[in-house]
Parts: structure tokens; C-alpha cells; sequence
């Protein structure tokens, strides 16, 4: 195995020829650019390791990942540092991103409770996505008065469809587990306790195939999938710079932090 360097937010493992990557940002494992950095390093790491053939990522705690933390007391303030780099002109957090969509080994997502807004958008990164029916999938984006990020206007409509993705976008429900399943926005539905057994078991299976024909076969099936994320990513930034301005957004930011209903006047 590749020596991994020692990261402060996530963990990493190699058995049976299946890499697990663990967010460590319980219970809500809210992201920052940061942590993205430290996940696309592990990727990275993990895709030029001979011994590893898939990969699986989950999260400790209650929470996949809730995305940014626009929360005044919240630990990571990603929220804050997007609106930060953004108003310096850098892309770096959704230039590291894409950078998770290019490696060449298959991906299972353990997905145990939110996945919401960004943390949706990381979770679209996995090839497969395992969850229960606890899950919650939200694509919250229009609710804090922003535009979707993270390239999901790309990898959902690729999912699920552009009418289903528009609802989501829309509406900003929150879709449970088993229901996700059912529109094909999971893949496998087990009980809460079994949700990372079961996605080590599908990455295990994975793993047992001849590694080279796996390979060859998903970039075949994922052609122009990173290009096109990186370009949307692009977009989405414009978008976002001008929204994050509003005060519509800062009514959502205030909102979803006193959980009430937004107001939203459309300035």
C-alpha cells in the first residue's frame, strides 16, 4: 500500500483491496475547502495504489454531510469561506472537487443519514450510493437563496433525470432514503446499522472484478463526466457570486439558522 500523509479531518483504511476514506466531522460533517482538499488527496493516494480497487466513503456520526455551515456557532464555515474566495476571484474548493471526479477506481458512497446541499454534491460523486431509510438527500440550494453548486447540475440530472432534478432544485424537499432508492438517486436500501457493511460489501464485489476491465469500462461509462462537472462548476460559481450579494440569501442564511420559514422578497 501508498503511504497516506496524516489528515486531520478524515481517516483512512485499506482491507481486502477496498480503500474506506471517513470523514471525520461528526455528527454533521460539514465541509469546508479544506476537507475537500484532504479528501482529494486520499483519493488521489488510493488511485495510484496497486493494491486498492475501489473505494468507499462515508462519515462518522449521525450525517453524510450537510454541506456548507452558514450556522453563526458552527465548526466549519464553509459557507463563509465560499463567500470569502469568492469575493477574491479563487475557485479552489470546487477546483478540488472536480479533482475527485477524475480518479480512474469506482466509488461507493455510505450515505447513513444527510446528505444535503454540497454534501449532496460530494455524495454525486461516488459511482454508487448506499443508504436507509434515514437517509435524507436535499438539494437545499434555493431555500438559502443561492444557485446549486458542487457540479450537481450536472451529476443529478445525469442521475435522475432533468425533471426530477428541477423538482429537487425547486423545491429543495428532503428525499428519504427509501424513496431515493426508488428514483434511482441510491442505489441499495438496508437498515441504518448495515449501511457501511453494505457499501464494503458492494465495493468488495466490486474489487473481485478484473481491476483493469473495471477500470477501462467505467472511464468508457463516465466519459466527459469530469469535464463537464468542471465546466458547470464554472457556471455555477458565476451564479452563486452575484446570489451570495443578495438579500434573499442572507434572509435563508438566517432562516435556516433560527429554523423558520424564509421571507424572501426577491432582492
Amino acid at each position: 500500500m501508498i503511504a497516506h500523509a496524516s489528515y486531520a479531518d478524515i481517516a483512512v483504511a485499506l482491507a481486502d483491496r477496498v480503500g474506506t476514506i471517513e470523514i471525520r466531522r461528526p455528527p454533521n460533517n460539514y465541509f469546508d475547502r479544506a476537507l475537500i482538499a484532504q479528501l482529494r488527496e486520499a483519493f488521489d493516494t488510493f488511485d495510484r495504489d496497486d493494491d486498492c480497487r475501489a473505494l468507499v466513503l462515508c462519515a462518522e456520526g449521525k450525517n453524510f454531510c450537510s454541506g456548507a455551515n452558514f450556522a453563526a456557532d458552527g465548526r466549519a464555515q464553509e459557507g463563509s469561506a465560499i463567500i470569502r474566495q469568492q469575493q477574491a476571484g479563487s475557485t479552489n474548493l470546487y477546483k478540488e472537487a472536480v479533482r475527485l471526479f477524475r480518479i480512474g477506481k469506482p466509488v461507493v458512497a455510505a450515505i447513513q443519514g444527510a446528505a444535503v446541499g454540497g454534501g449532496l454534491g460530494l455524495a454525486m460523486v461516488a459511482d454508487f450510493r448506499v443508504t436507509c431509510v434515514e437517509g435524507r438527500f436535499c438539494a437545499n440550494f434555493t431555500r438559502l437563496g443561492t444557485h446549486p453548486g458542487f457540479g450537481l447540475t450536472v451529476t443529478l440530472p445525469r442521475l435522475i433525470g432533468t425533471q426530477a432534478t428541477e423538482m429537487m432544485f425547486y423545491t429543495g424537499d428532503r428525499i428519504p432514503g427509501d424513496k431515493a432508492v426508488e428514483m434511482g438517486l441510491a442505489d441499495l436500501l438496508v437498515p441504518l446499522a448495515e449501511v457501511r457493511t453494505a457499501a464494503i460489501g458492494l465495493a468488495t464485489r466490486i474489487a473481485q472484478s478484473a481491476p483493469l476491465a473495471v477500470k477501462a469500462t467505467r472511464a468508457t461509462m463516465r466519459r466527459g463526466l469530469a469535464d463537464a462537472v468542471e465546466a458547470a462548476t464554472d457556471h455555477e460559481f458565476v451564479e452563486q457570486d452575484w446570489l451570495f450579494k443578495t438579500a434573499d440569501f442572507r434572509e435563508g442564511v438566517r432562516a435556516m439558522a433560527a429554523r423558520t420559514l424564509p421571507d424572501f422578497k426577491g432582492n
